[in-house]
Parts: C-alpha cells; sequence; structure tokens
C-alpha cells in the first residue's frame, strides 16, 4: 500500500474527521449504502475521464484499500479467533 507522507495526512486528518462525525449520524441499517455512495463520488471524481485506464486504475484502488483493510484489520481479528477458538 502506498502510504502518503505525514505531511499530507495532516491535510486530510481535519475533513475525514468531519465526515467520521457525520457517518455518526448514519441509521445502521444504512451505513452500507452511505459508505458506497461517499467512496463511489470520491473515486468518480478523480477518474472521471471515461477511458478504460483510468477505470482500470480506480477498480486497483478500491482492490488495494480492500486488501488493506483485511490486513490491517481482519486478518489480526481473525488470527485471535484462531487463538480464542482454535483453528479449522
Amino acid at each position: 500500500m502506498p502510504y502518503i507522507t505525514p505531511e499530507l495526512r495532516e491535510d486530510f486528518e481535519e475533513p475525514l474527521q468531519n465526515l467520521i462525525k457525520l457517518l455518526d449520524w448514519v441509521d445502521a441499517d444504512r451505513i452500507d449504502g452511505t459508505m458506497n455512495y461517499i467512496i463511489t463520488r470520491l473515486i468518480r471524481s478523480q477518474y472521471n475521464n471515461g477511458r478504460y485506464a483510468e477505470y482500470n486504475s480506480a477498480i486497483g484502488v478500491l482492490e488495494c484499500a480492500k486488501l488493506e483493510l483485511y490486513r490491517k484489520a481482519i486478518g489480526p481479528y481473525e488470527e485471535l479467533k484462531i487463538l480464542e477458538n482454535g483453528d479449522i
């Protein structure tokens, strides 16, 4: 995952915190659709010339974000559950 510099992170921190606060108001039964909407709007705002190469890049970004979420959050959770409950 190509991490961004600490300086660039600082630029995004306040807007991201504001977005997170807004998401706290979303009902649990609507969070998936809301997250999909936000992610789609962000992707379409940056990859918007309609060329296949841009669509391909956007899919790559989403795939890498998915893998990073798995690596950092889901994988460790699964390892903990294996320790608690035993392996398959």
